[in-house]
């Protein structure tokens, strides 16, 4: 798995970890039953302190998204998926409260909002489209 740490954003590197765990297991990058990296190797592959990485990982498992295996370390909850789409959904719906609150704070009416999004959107999904016909997954 891949971390993005932005060590100079708002969000503390230990939710940007439980953050991008979440979002792996949502999208089934992370499934269920399968090892996490350990918190010393996490931490060396990172260059985060090892107690950064041990808090997010005690944040996964109060959230039941990792839980220990005794003796060989943690691993993805077999039924994590649900709850982190869940968590994804609810991240992806205050970026977007957030979005619109500014806009229209901002002086944007609704029509100028949704023609911005139905063009978004059909960019996104285009781009999905295309991504998906170039490695051969396209189902047409």
């Amino acid at each position: 798995m891949f971390f993005s740490i932005d060590a100079d954003g708002d969000l503390p590197i230990y939710e940007q970890i439980v953050r991008q765990v979440k979002l792996a297991v949502a999208d089934g990058i992370l499934v269920g039953g399968q090892m996490v990296p350990s918190v010393r190797q996490l931490a060396n592959d990172l260059a985060i302190n090892s107690n950064t990485i041990a808090r997010a990982y005690q944040e996964l498992q109060s959230d039941h998204v990792l839980e220990p295996l005794r003796g060989r370390g943690m691993v993805v909850r077999r039924d994590a998926m649900k709850r982190c789409t869940k968590a994804r959904n609810s991240l992806v719906a205050e970026s977007v409260r957030r979005a619109l609150s500014d806009a229209l704070a901002g002086g944007m009416t609704t029509a100028e909002l949704r023609e911005l999004f139905d063009a978004e959107l059909d960019r996104q999904s285009a781009m999905i489209e295309n991504a998906k016909h170039a490695s051969g997954n396209g189902n047409s």
